[in-house]
């Protein structure tokens, strides 16, 4: 009962920074990266699908994205849809390759976008406690029904503890080398 409360808190907490290590993937730094069009859609054949499904993406260079339909009559779509995001991107086609050049930061949007990725971190940090929370509260059901010994619900809390401390700290970690990457100019 124990070890299962411990694991799934577990699994779930590491759930959670992968979800925000993703989020954090998609605020975009001055330096080009592939993952960033992963969530734009374009229309195929009446289905939405994201770009990655529909062409080939790589990095031209350090501030270039390369984006490659598989169809010749995609071309146009996915430009359109590169354009229409949010990102706030500008792609331009050169024959079959749509090249989408990632504009600098300036200071004002680096600040904006550490003010986004320190919320996403708050919001993780936050899953990660009601995680906790839960399992405690599981644990102390268990305790209610004498499932369990006082002292082994006692050293479970404890665990869980440390295993929530642990989550956020490495939380710390993920925002801090985001926050950094942001600020390189």
């Amino acid at each position: 009962m124990i070890a299962e409360v411990k694991k799934s808190a577990e699994q779930k907490m590491h759930k959670s920074i992968e979800t925000l290590k993703a989020d954090l993937g998609k605020v975009r730094t001055g330096r080009a990266h592939a993952g960033i069009l992963d969530h734009v859609q374009v229309d195929y054949y009446g289905s939405m699908m994201p770009i990655p499904q529909v062409a080939n993406v790589n990095l031209i260079d350090s501030r270039t994205i390369g984006v490659q339909p598989w169809e010749k009559k995609m071309i146009p779509v996915v430009e359109k849809a590169i354009r229409d995001s949010d990102l706030g991107l500008n792609p331009a086609t050169q024959g079959e390759v749509i090249r989408v050049p990632m504009p600098a930061l300036t200071e004002e949007r680096r600040k904006d976008l550490i003010k986004v990725v320190r919320h996403e971190a708050e919001n993780a940090r936050i899953a990660v406690r009601n995680i906790r929370r839960d399992a405690n509260t599981h644990l102390k059901e268990a305790l209610k029904k004498k499932e369990v010994p006082e002292d082994d619900e006692r050293r479970a809390q404890e665990d869980i503890q440390k295993l929530t401390d642990r989550y956020i700290t490495e939380i710390d970690k993920v925002l801090a080398a985001k926050e950094a990457d942001l600020m390189v100019i």
